[in-house]
């Protein structure tokens, strides 16, 4: 018997992989299938994204010769029915989850588990009761919440977390978003070309702290150009409401006024209450479940996947580590979990993929890597679609020329970067990479231009 804990992308796969490998599986879920991932996070956010780039597209359409008769007024969101459908989509895309589960044999239990000793779980059913499981193995998957603080306290109408934008009828006049990290970044960029007066509050020098430098660089020239306003090394304070006015103040006295607050302030795990600790599941000062790379905890037959390990919280990743835990757990083959080989991207315009080695740690000297940069506006697919921003950038070994990791900064980097993410996960060499046939004109022809620059001749 194998229970999961948790709905999300790291429960569902494991459930759909430990069924594959014929055992009796039983994942017990609190608020439906797909957890955070489909339910207010990913599904939901790209959603909304996907509008948010039809707009940008149709405000920039002016340069490409496309006119729009009648008043000559900008195209208009209705929010309403933005977020109508952005939920509908969440929810058809966990009734399509929970469906597949069904038909492979997965038992789903409506409740909220948690351990009672490490082969034990005890699901509180929503309807009161209680229903005992005994495990020979447990994986925990229960995901994260959005941080708040003290002084900043959301009320679900005008300062929100990521999950309750979608309940909005009308669009923000004036929306501050505090926090420049991925989600921060992605709402920033998708409310501001919905046409959204956006001000984005950011403790740090520049906005996406963790991603590629010259990447985050290029987007902060879009975001100001695109006349959202950036504030950097402006680090939040508290957050107030007066009627329909939020006030951010900031600890060096400043105050930045909105109609509405979006906090983007990182996330926390879902771990509390849980009898973790008590079943010998160790975990680390901010609460997260300590794992090892085949997503094993230090109680025996338990493992955890995801948000609540703190890992790489990304769908991806959930999953990954989900597969990795049954894969491990039932005997079938199994590598541990690689983070080098992981592909992420962030979903603003334009889109910042990666995935291997990055530019810090070139520079700190971690790995001896040559590198070469392709600015986008020299790409004819890029000229024709009117495109002036991004980059590829590639990572090599300057003896051998294997590609060890590479940043796509474009529209649809997250399709850009599949082909250095094959090269990266297969140890290919920049000049494989670029003997590899690419479509004349197209957006990867640069990714094989830039590989066909890192060659060294060789005799």
């Amino acid at each position: 018997m194998v229970v999961v804990v948790g709905g999300g992308p790291g429960g569902y796969e494991a459930a759909l992989v430990a069924a594959q490998l014929g055992a009796d599986v039983t994942v017990v879920d609190t608020d439906g299938v797909g957890g955070s991932a489909v339910l207010t996070d990913c599904v939901p956010s790209k959603t909304l994204i996907a509008t948010a780039e039809l707009m940008s597209d149709m405000t920039e359409a002016g340069e490409l010769g496309i006119r729009f008769p009648g008043t000559g007024d900008a195209p208009t969101t209705d929010l309403a029915r933005v977020n109508e459908r952005v939920k509908t989509l969440a929810l058809a895309q966990s009734s399509d989850i929970e469906g597949r589960l069904t038909r492979e044999g997965v038992r789903v239990l409506r409740g909220r588990g948690r351990l009672d000793g490490p082969e034990r779980v005890v699901a509180t059913l929503a309807d009161g009761g209680e229903e005992t499981l005994e495990a020979d193995a447990v994986l925990l998957a229960t995901g994260a919440s959005p941080r708040t603080l003290g002084t900043a306290q959301p009320d679900g109408e005008r300062i929100l977390t990521w999950e309750q934008v979608y309940d909005l009828d009308e669009a923000p006049t004036e929306l501050v978003v505090v926090g420049s990290g991925v989600t921060g970044a992605e709402f920033a960029s998708a409310y501001n070309a919905l046409g959204v007066d956006v001000t984005l509050v950011s403790s740090r020098d520049r906005v996406l702290p963790g991603e590629d430098a010259d990447a985050a660089e290029v987007l902060e020239e879009v975001f100001t150009r695109r006349g959202m306003t950036v504030l950097s090394k402006s680090r939040m304070q508290s957050v107030s409401r007066d009627g329909d006015t939020v006030t951010v103040t900031l600890t060096d006295g400043r105050t930045v006024e909105g109609s509405h607050c979006l906090l983007a302030l990182g996330s926390v795990p879902n771990t509390a209450d849980m009898g973790l600790a008590e079943a010998g599941v160790s975990l680390d000062d901010g609460g997260f479940v300590s794992v090892d790379r085949v997503s094993r905890t230090a109680a025996r037959g338990v493992y955890a996947a995801g948000d609540c390990t703190g890992v790489l919280m990304l769908a991806s990743v959930a999953a990954m580590q989900g597969r990795i835990a049954m894969w491990h757990f039932l005997g079938d083959a199994v590598a541990p979990l690689d983070l080098r080989t992981v592909s992420s991207n962030v979903f603003t315009a334009p889109e910042i993929a990666t995935v291997g080695w990055s530019q810090s740690a070139v520079d700190a000297g971690e790995v001896d890597a040559e590198c070469i940069t392709l600015p986008l506006s020299g790409n004819p697919r890029a000229k024709m679609q009117g495109v002036r921003d991004g980059f590829v950038k590639l990572f090599a070994r300057p003896g051998t020329g294997i590609v060890v990791g590479g940043v796509v900064v474009a529209p649809r980097a997250s399709e850009l970067i599949h082909p250095v993410a094959i090269a990266v996960s297969m140890s290919l060499t920049a000049d494989q990479l670029a003997h590899a046939f690419t479509v004349y004109p197209s957006m990867s022809g640069s990714v094989a231009e830039a590989a066909r620059r890192l060659h060294r001749f060789r005799s």
